[in-house]
């Protein structure tokens, strides 16, 4: 293996035959350097895409920070390169290495990957190639690093669970603390690596695939997943913090453009509202808010470390803080003079109101984003997100009257309820809102419109449904494109794009062959059209007897044991089912902060709220009585 300068010697010959060089070469303003050789652990934290995208990633921003305050730990960062440079890398035989020391990825103790989203899962096939480690984990020995993966997709690892040593499900703050102990401790004792894998078990929130074995039925379904050996839990329950801890403020400055080239808090975490296609609204329960004197605070001493000339306030629904108005209201007093714009890129239309678009107005940035997600009662009815026309109208003629020029507008299509009436009405409402642009400012009203393919994906109401054919849904997007008409910016999801992500969202372990052998024979950077290799895919399948049809067109049954049954997100499966009964009947349920309908997080975290009052929970206080109902809700009932 190359030592770092050896590598540095390497990189200086070659970097600028590449593309973007200053992707590669560290040294970045907040960047922060450890002595290597004075450090006990040593953790290499890698998003498995580009720099552009990766430098952005919040998580990985919190992790960084998080290990890097304690003085026996360093982090460092690796992102995946872009094609060109990957032949570089291949050619001079220059590993995958970390930016702040150049020392390859397989120098470290643990490498700690970030998978927020399913079609990073070659790429992170590709990174550990490039890093010379063993792909899967049974093929890894004492020599070689702890491979843990964390992110959204860890409410269904079972399509990664040949390749990753341990998954993190649910929040990281904490529990990357305890790995990095417990690897310390691991070390010292120069224990084995099984002994160390039996350790990371036993740590809430943490799940070793390797000690558990899956039993299928004779269609192919799950029949049960066991652990393997005594001592293991049965079922994983996602880590949560119950208070947010301080955000990180010193952000790295690119070297070059990035996607979100801003200061970003995260003003809450979590969601109260329900959706029923959404996956972070039920995985991330319940919601913590901080104070608005700390993310005013963390607002100052981002700008003032970084230099951005953008604030970002970070939530699924960020109009639903609490605080948002008298937070936007303090940013204007507390940089009176300064050119600062503020962007909320997640708003609710029903909570927008007229005081927080007279306050965003003095820090305007071009657009304004909102997500009405469907055109039709009927369809809001069923994914739980209830707004009416007027509702949407009234706003958008708020917007364009404040000065904004452009609006993009959410919506998605290819529900299984969905007809084409449904989607004719995703025409006639954008044109009603551009004609409420062009009233209060002319031509000079813009309209965008993204509209995706619905996935259903796990431990959500919908995890029972059936994707879209590709007919369908090119007969929708068919028709947005002939019937939308001028003034009007259409964007949307290839169907290709919508079948892979949902084969392997809600994909099982045999997935992993089918994964490798796609890696194989070419496939990477799956999220990026013009790389997406869908036949590539298709083969696979075919080479290891599967359809990918059974994890895509199948309508699952009611009684159906899933892949993920052991990974609890402690949203009861049975609170979810009911949901989407509801979903089937068009029944709406309110806000979680209205009425408390025991989806199971407060029983599971009574003694976190109990330890830590008043820390910007948003659950209702609930009644005994309620509480002794909620009970009945345990997975075991169902």
């Amino acid at each position: 293996m190359l030592t770092p300068n050896q590598i540095e010697a390497r990189l200086e010959r070659v970097l600028l035959t590449v593309q973007k060089p200053g992707r590669y070469v560290g040294g970045e303003y907040n960047a922060i350097h450890k002595n290597w050789d004075t450090i006990q652990t040593k953790v290499a934290l890698l998003f498995p895409d580009i720099y552009d995208l990766g430098i952005s990633n919040v998580g990985l921003k919190i992790l960084y920070d998080q290990i890097n305050q304690r003085d026996d730990a360093l982090a460092e960062r690796a992102y995946l390169p872009w094609l060109d440079f990957e032949d570089v890398m291949r050619e001079n035989e220059i590993p995958l290495y970390a930016l702040e020391s150049k020392n390859p990825l397989a120098n470290f103790d643990i490498i700690g990957i970030t998978i927020p989203y399913e079609t990073l899962y070659t790429n992170t096939l590709n990174a550990l190639d490039l890093a010379g480690l063993p792909l899967k984990s049974a093929d890894r020995g004492e020599e070689h690093p702890l491979i843990i993966a964390g992110g959204h997709t860890g409410t269904n690892p079972e399509p990664m669970h040949a390749f990753i040593d341990a998954y993190v499900v649910g929040e990281g703050e904490e529990v990357i603390h305890d790995i990095v102990e417990e690897v310390a401790r691991s070390k010292s004792a120069n224990e084995s690596r099984a002994a160390l894998l039996f350790a990371l078990a036993q740590i809430p929130g943490v799940y070793v695939p390797s000690l558990y074995e899956v039993e299928y039925q004779d269609d192919g379904t799950v029949a049960a997943t066991k652990p393997k050996v005594e001592g293991v839990p049965s079922r994983i329950m996602k880590r949560i913090v119950a208070k947010l801890p301080p955000p990180p403020t010193n952000f790295i400055v690119p070297n070059i453009k990035s996607v979100h080239n801003r200061a970003t808090v995260e003003v809450m975490r979590g969601c109260t509202r329900g959706c029923r296609f959404c996956h972070a609204g039920f995985t991330t329960r319940p919601v913590r808010e901080r104070s608005v004197e700390e993310v005013l605070d963390a607002a100052e001493k981002s700008i003032a470390s970084t230099g951005y000339e953008e604030l970002s306030f970070l939530s699924l629904s960020s109009s639903d803080y609490t605080g948002i108005a008298e937070l936007v209201e303090a940013v204007n007093e507390r940089f009176p003079d300064e050119k600062l714009s503020v962007s909320l890129p997640s708003l609710r239309i029903e909570s927008v109101s007229l005081d927080l678009m007279e306050g965003l107005k003095k820090r305007r940035s071009a657009g304004f984003t909102l997500a009405p997600e469907a055109a039709t009662e009927r369809m809001r009815r069923i994914i739980n997100k209830f707004i009416t026309d007027e509702q949407l109208l009234t706003t958008a003629r708020e917007i364009y009257e404040r000065g904004w020029t452009t609006i993009k507008l959410y919506f998605m299509i290819g529900h299984p309820s969905e007809t084409l009436e449904d989607v004719e009405a995703i025409v006639d409402l954008s044109q009603k809102v551009l004609k409420e642009g062009r009233r209060a400012i002319g031509g000079r009203a813009k309209l965008n419109l993204s509209v995706g393919t619905f996935a259903p994906k796990p431990q959500t109401p919908f995890q029972w449904v059936s994707v879209d054919t590709f007919e369908q849904i090119n007969a929708k997007q068919d028709l947005l494109k002939k019937k939308l008409g001028r003034g009007i910016r259409l964007s949307w999801t290839e169907p290709e794009d919508t079948m892979i992500e949902s084969f392997l969202s809600r994909g099982d372990r045999r997935l992993s062959d089918v994964i490798l052998s796609a890696w194989k024979n070419g496939a990477k950077f799956d999220a990026w059209g013009d790389q997406r290799r869908y036949e590539t895919w298709m083969n696979a399948f075919a080479e290891h007897d599967l359809d990918p049809t059974f994890y895509t067109h199948r309508p699952r049954r009611v009684d159906e044991i899933f892949p993920w049954e052991h990974i609890s997100t402690a949203v009861h499966k049975k609170f979810i089912f009911r949901d989407y009964q509801q979903s089937l009947e068009g029944k709406i349920r309110v806000d979680c902060r209205e009425q408390c309908f025991a989806c199971g997080i407060l029983p599971q975290f009574n003694d976190l709220r109990r330890e830590n009052p008043g820390k910007g929970w948003m659950c209702p206080e609930v009644k005994p009585k309620k509480i002794r109902k909620m009970k009945d809700l345990s997975m075991e009932t169902l």
